[in-house]
């Protein structure tokens, strides 16, 4: 048994590669998308580290050529998520007992294989299945995973080195214990990042993990499995089990061993899973762990001190990069009339710029959104726009799902602020800006702070230091992560814990210390070097 006192390599965040002509990068990821392009696999599921074949097969087709299958996977039903049970409970046996510095190990691995030989792979899978772009896939399938892999470990490290005070005769300490049972992981299709930390944060805890990936994001899930797999991770540790919602989702909430659910998705499913969990309380073992991040119906508020150039560039990027698919997207924009004028022309100007099109062409910024269901949604989104007189189309607006799932970048011009495209999720590439006067900031405060449900991200623009202290206080419970002249997306592991509170979720913080509490259960321990050997205390005595 080893006995040193061993150190997590100091976490550092991966480097983003540019893809740019000429790079070897760019050739290697090109060779990849052209080889994965080429053939299509059969996906199972992975339970206790064997592969499962259900029959039940569903299909995984490119966004943005649809008439092309990648995949066909396996599903799972109740009987599945069973066996998933009781091999992450026969897993947990040694799993949790094994030492801290070894399950990081496995972590810190697939961390370097991922920055190595497997990068091109889940960057082609992540472009291939999800539609993302180069950079896009970079920042999230590469960069972002190897960072939770990474800098997960060093928070471990630092949780542990927290130990309580112990005065003379006692020593105090604590434990950090695997949570008693499984922890449930559904993943979301938008970030292959979000897919792989849900499930391997509660593993490097100790616990043992039920998988289901979205089954939009099947094919680099599966990539994201073979890569722990390659790097060691155990056999039941994290069991694969892709399928449909309720068919994986009933069985593994109803299990009396459920301990723990990380969740990130729409914010109704995660209500109705919290509230399936509420119900089932009598039958738990325990009180379940439940750490979710949900919708986003994210703001940029431009000040009139702004710099015109640097809030259009926020709000293009902001918007429209993988195609407002990310819960931190830009949705609403709150401008005021003094430079409304300008900030349309070079908004809209940048817009006209916009390709669209196929990802394994590298000078397109859009690829397709993700499938049938949210092209029809955002469709009828900017329908409602069309058809009314509170609200104008100023770009974009075209959706066009002959070959691929395309909605044009689409930027919207209304005079109610509480317009519904102003209040509800898209999850698309559309921007809605009210124009506000400019001695009626106050109230324009008041609507961005009041207007939605959500409180995820946010982004002010304003050079004013006075006016940026005044918006920072004033809009403190609006967003979970606050950007001061900045788009309000992209926040990094290690430098900006990512979640938000309201509708938007628990606020747990992927990527910091604080989510990694959420996975522990935490044992103190006192012990007395010369116990009392009398019960009676000196107060009782008469002189």
């Amino acid at each position: 048994m080893s006995n040193g006192a061993f150190r997590i390599p100091d976490p550092r965040n991966e480097p983003v590669l540019s893809y740019a002509p000429g790079t070897p990068e760019r050739a290697a990821l090109k060779a990849r998308l052209a080889e994965l392009s080429s053939r299509e696999i059969e996906i199972p599921l992975v339970i206790g580290g064997r592969e499962v074949r259900t029959g039940r097969i569903a299909e995984v087709r490119v966004p943005h050529r649809h008439g092309q299958r990648l995949a066909r996977f396996h599903q799972a039903g109740p009987a599945e998520v069973q066996a998933a049970i009781e091999a992450a409970l026969e897993a947990r046996k040694t799993w949790s007992a094994m030492p801290p510095h070894d399950r990081a190990a496995v972590l810190l691995k697939a961390a370097d294989l991922l920055a190595g030989p497997w990068r091109q792979t889940l960057n082609a899978a992540t472009m291939l299945g999800q539609s993302k772009t180069p950079y896009q896939a970079e920042i999230d399938s590469a960069c972002e995973i190897i960072d939770f892999w990474r800098w997960n470990p060093h928070f471990m490290e630092r949780m542990h080195h927290d130990q309580p005070v112990s005065p003379p005769g006692q020593w105090n300490r604590t434990e950090y214990r695997a949570l008693e049972g499984f922890v449930f992981a559904v993943t979301p299709f938008n970030f292959t990042s979000i897919a792989a930390n849900l499930p391997t944060a509660p593993a490097l805890m100790g616990n043992t993990v039920v998988w289901k990936p979205a089954s939009s994001a099947i094919y680099s899930a599966w990539h994201v499995m073979k890569v722990l797999e390659a790097a060691g991770l155990p056999p039941g540790v994290i069991n694969f089990v892709p399928g449909p919602g309720r068919a994986v989702g009933d069985p593994a909430l109803g299990s009396a061993d459920l301990a723990g659910l990380h969740f990130t998705g729409s914010t109704g499913v995660f209500q109705q899973m919290w509230r399936t969990i509420g119900e089932n309380l009598p039958r738990y073992h325990g009180y379940p762990r439940i750490v979710g991040e949900t919708g986003g119906k994210d703001f940029v508020f431009v000040h009139p001190s702004a710099d015109v150039d640097a809030s259009a560039t926020a709000l293009v990027r902001g918007a429209f990069e993988y195609q407002g698919q990310k819960c931190s997207a830009a949705s609403r924009a709150y401008v005021p009339e003094s430079l409304w004028p300008q900030l349309r022309e070079r908004l809209l100007g940048m817009v006209a710029e916009i390709k669209m099109g196929e990802v394994e062409d590298f000078t397109t910024f859009m690829g397709a959104v993700i499938d049938r269901g949210a092209f029809d949604s955002i469709r009828k989104h900017i329908g409602v726009a069309r058809a009314s007189s509170q609200a104008k189309i100023l770009a974009g607006g075209g959706c066009d799902d002959s070959k691929g799932f395309f909605v044009e970048p689409t930027v919207i011009e209304t005079v109610n602020p509480h317009f519904k495209l102003m209040e509800e999720e898209i999850f698309g590439p559309v921007l809605t800006v009210y124009v506000y006067a400019d001695i009626r900031l106050d109230e324009a405060l008041e609507l961005c702070s009041t207007t939605s449900p959500y409180g995820l991200t946010g982004a002010i623009f304003a050079r004013d230091r006075d006016a940026v202290a005044d918006l920072t206080r004033r809009l403190a419970d609006t967003a979970g992560n606050f950007y001061v002249n900045d788009k309000p997306t992209g926040a990094v592991v290690g430098q900006q814990p990512f979640g938000g509170a309201r509708a938007s979720g628990t606020n747990d913080k992927a990527g910091s210390i604080a989510n990694l509490y959420r996975w522990v259960s935490i044992r103190s321990i006192k012990e007395t070097f010369d116990p009392a050997v009398r019960f009676e205390y000196p107060y009782m005595r008469e002189r």
